[in-house]
């Protein structure tokens, strides 16, 4: 019999009390006789068992010196403390005990003789790697900051589960390489760091038991139930969707009676209508409201008494009914709020005001069908948590917010302030003639005669970087699965798990050499129909629960699928689309500013922007061409910053990728009008079409002769067709390049000949990037009348 046995781990574990009693031989010589006399006491203890020192694994001796080791922990383990402190000397990664004080006894005994004492937050592979990183700081003095939390979960007399925080003193260990061991060399270390997940690798470095463990460690152990109660409601708050979740209500609630330390609490809501004077329910998954009862909504005078109408809502002050049935008859069943406790069985209570700096949101309701457990001094445990709940109720409120103003705009469409007044004059006219008795008919809205400008920074290679993302997460998941069927095939030999572990190297083979259009969901179909199901099959014979509960863990909750090269991705596209998107609107302003125009911008992969400019749409005689000069030269410096802004920000998104800038020049004047069906302009007309065809597929076009795209990275491409176009650009590029904004590698190139449209030319000139966003202010007019009559 050895406490090694069973156990795979690079330490071979021998308990030893050396250095304890190394440090009792210093103590012997003090100078203070009562300290020399009891190290002389536990010296003497140890001297006749060699093994005390020497070490042992045979766990039979820990019973044969008991008394022995005793008297050699007695100061670690202070008999007058004992009731108090929980504590425990063992070995590492073992649930060898060997002492413990009096409390932690008590504790592990009131948690039943079916309790399992574990560490929460270990997994098993983790052991394993843990024990290795100490080995490094340990033996070869690389200082590798693995240290985080441990924690017991124990239930108590009430059957509340309990947080412990485990904090380990190491001071009475040794740590030694055996004969064999491999020596790690920096390059080992450095290929390590990069691969904590890789258990073989570890392995393979520090095969089982190649170093001793000898000594012990003692745990300090701390009861922090209310610190984890009070993390894991902020935890359980972060998450999106919570509304939906069957289980959140049940495990929010099993939070509170953890911090409350009552069983028998449960959990309500009610959402303050402002506008309406209403307290309602929450919609969601298991959630109720106990001052509504089975109501949807109730008028706050009604669901409350004055005295508690005004500290919930005036004062937002919590406040207590810690014996409901003695208010109810006091209040001879008047107060609003006692009788509909009352009427649920309900004992005491305590409602708590959610509310900010614009007012209460909502009440924050916590009942019990107990008497007095809840009251005024127990209410004060809400003072840490309430934060998190108001924080949690202002991003849903502002989401739900989100959410309508999305619906409004998908239902119906914004209108551009620059054209409202021409749907606002159709609008009267048919208003009018219903008023009139006449047919009233919506005009169509069209604006003739404007100049379009059309713009766009687009992300690189976005369609290959999509594709390496999918493969990585599919590769990913099917290696994660591989691993649980070769285990069970280890347990179950059937020719099934042969056949699917065919399957998958062949997905990860095509994956590799042969990535279609369809892969993804064929593989996505495969885990659905084939895997799933006999990984079910599998959780029930129970032998590879935890791999399974590893893998499905993995998976992301809303879609199924392991999804984090694909979400890095959609991240950063979302974030560059967020970013630029801002940018453009805040510079629009400005644009609007120096002349009103029709502007709309899409995010698609990068962002695209539209801008129409003509006497017809600002329904004044103010127009004229010096306007439209203004707003191209606008339009490429604003393009230029949009650049540099993207390139400066490009580290803190999750993938680099590259973008690449464009300008469509049109020279002749065009129509749009508003299409009903669609909702936004379009140009109209056949000979107007060109242009719609030319923004499609322009920047996919080729230089002429070559197979080098038109657009690049770095460089901002300018498409034209006419000589004059190529002028007036060349003059903007000379003026931005004075200012820094462009390189001087102009280039001039034909463009391949697209369908229906020919003779197409582009000037080609690099960005010049800045580290700092100086020299980025708008023009003088004096400037730019210089520069345009040049």
């Amino acid at each position: 019999m050895d406490i090694n046995d069973n156990i795979e781990s690079p330490f071979l574990l021998k308990v030893s009390f050396n250095k304890l009693l190394k440090h009792y031989q210093v103590l012997a010589e003090n100078k203070d006789e009562f300290l020399a006399a009891k190290a002389k006491r536990v010296l003497k203890a140890a001297d006749p068992y060699p093994e005390l020192k020497d070490g042992f694994s045979n766990p039979k001796i820990l019973q044969d010196r008991e008394k022995e080791i005793r008297t050699i922990l007695q100061d670690s383990f202070a008999p007058v403390l004992t009731k108090n402190e929980i504590k425990t000397a063992s070995v590492p990664f073992h649930n060898l005990i060997f002492n413990s004080s009096e409390r932690f006894r008590n504790i592990i005994k009131t948690a039943g003789d079916d309790f399992e004492l574990k560490i929460k937050n270990m997994p098993e592979d983790d052991r394993y790697i843990v024990a290795c990183t100490i080995i490094l700081n340990f033996c070869y003095g690389y200082s590798l900051n693995l240290k985080r939390p441990f924690y017991y979960e124990i239930p108590d007399a009430n059957g509340i589960t309990r947080s412990y925080k485990i904090l380990y003193n190491a001071d009475f260990c040794e740590i030694v390489a055996n004969d064999g061991a491999p020596e790690i060399t920096f390059e080992d270390y450095e290929e390590l760091l990069d691969n904590f997940e890789n258990i073989e690798l570890w392995k393979e470095k520090f095969p089982p038991n190649s170093y001793t463990f000898k000594g012990f460690v003692i745990s300090n152990i701390f009861d922090v139930t209310d610190d984890q109660s009070i993390s894991n409601i902020k935890s359980n708050l972060i998450g999106e969707d919570r509304r939906k979740d069957e289980g959140f209500m049940e495990g929010f609630q099993e939070i509170f009676r953890s911090l409350f330390n009552l069983k028998d609490i449960k959990i309500g809501f009610s959402i303050y209508n402002k506008d309406e004077s209403l307290f309602e329910v929450v919609y969601g998954v298991g959630m109720s409201s106990f001052l509504l009862n089975k109501k949807e909504y109730a008028k706050c005078s009604d669901a409350l008494c004055k005295w508690s109408y005004k500290k919930l809502l005036d004062d937002k002050q919590y406040f207590s009914v810690s014996d409901v049935d003695k208010m109810f008859e006091k209040s001879n069943g008047q107060a609003p709020h006692i009788k509909v406790l009352h009427e649920q069985g309900i004992k005491s209570a305590i409602f708590a005001p959610i509310a900010n700096d614009d007012g209460l949101m909502g009440i924050l309701e916590i009942v019990s069908y107990q008497p007095k457990v809840l009251n005024s001094i127990t209410a004060n445990k809400l003072i840490d948590v309430m934060p998190y709940i108001v924080s949690a109720v202002e991003r849903s409120k502002s989401e739900e917010e989100n959410l309508v103003e999305a619906i409004i705009q998908k239902e119906c469409t914004s209108i551009h302030p620059s054209v409202h007044w021409r749907f606002e004059k159709e609008a009267k006219n048919f208003i009018k003639a219903e008023f009139n008795g006449e047919k009233a008919i919506f005009n169509k809205i069209a604006f003739e005669n404007i100049y379009p400008l059309y713009g766009q920074i687009d992300i690189k290679g976005s369609s290959i970087a999509r594709n390496n993302a999918t493969k990585e997460d599919l590769t990913l998941q099917l290696n994660a699965v591989k691993e649980v069927f070769i285990k069970a095939g280890k347990i179950e030999s059937l020719p099934i798990y042969e056949q699917i572990i065919y399957q998958i190297d062949d997905y990860l083979k095509g994956l590799k050499e042969n990535f279609q259009v369809d892969s993804e969901q064929h593989i996505s179909s495969f885990f659905d129909k084939e895997i799933e199901p006999v990984l079910n099959h599998l959780y029930k014979i129970g032998e590879l629960k935890d791999e399974i509960n590893n893998y499905f863990n993995s998976l992301d909750d809303k879609i199924g699928i392991l999804y984090k090269h694909r979400k890095d991705y959609d991240d950063t596209i979302a974030m560059i689309n967020k970013e630029m998107a801002a940018l453009l609107d805040q510079k629009q302003e400005d644009a609007q500013a120096m002349y009103p125009h029709y502007f709309e911008r899409y995010k698609t992969d990068g962002v695209e922007h539209n801008m129409y400019v003509g006497e017809s749409i600002t329904k004044e005689d103010s127009f004229n061409p010096i306007y439209l000069y203004n707003l191209r030269l606008w339009q490429l410096q604003v393009m230029c910053e949009m650049e540099n802004s993207y390139y400066q920000m490009q580290h803190t998104f999750p993938v680099q990728l590259d973008v690449a800038s464009m300008i469509l020049v049109f020279n002749q004047p065009l129509s749009i009008s508003f299409r009903m069906d669609e909702k936004q302009f379009d140009v109209d007309g056949t000979y107007n079409a060109r242009y719609e065809i030319v923004k499609k597929r322009v920047d996919k076009a080729f230089i002429k002769g070559t197979d080098i795209r038109i657009t690049d990275k770095g460089k901002i491409t300018i498409v034209y067709s006419q000589k004059q176009d190529e002028r007036e650009y060349l003059r903007y590029i000379k003026f931005l390049q004075s200012k820094n904004y462009l390189d001087t590698d102009v280039e001039i190139v034909e463009l391949e000949d697209l369908q229906a449209v020919t003779g197409l030319k582009a000037i080609r000139v690099s960005v010049l990037y800045h580290k700092s966003e100086e020299d980025k202010a708008f023009y003088t007019y004096d400037d730019l009348m210089k520069e345009i009559k040049s």
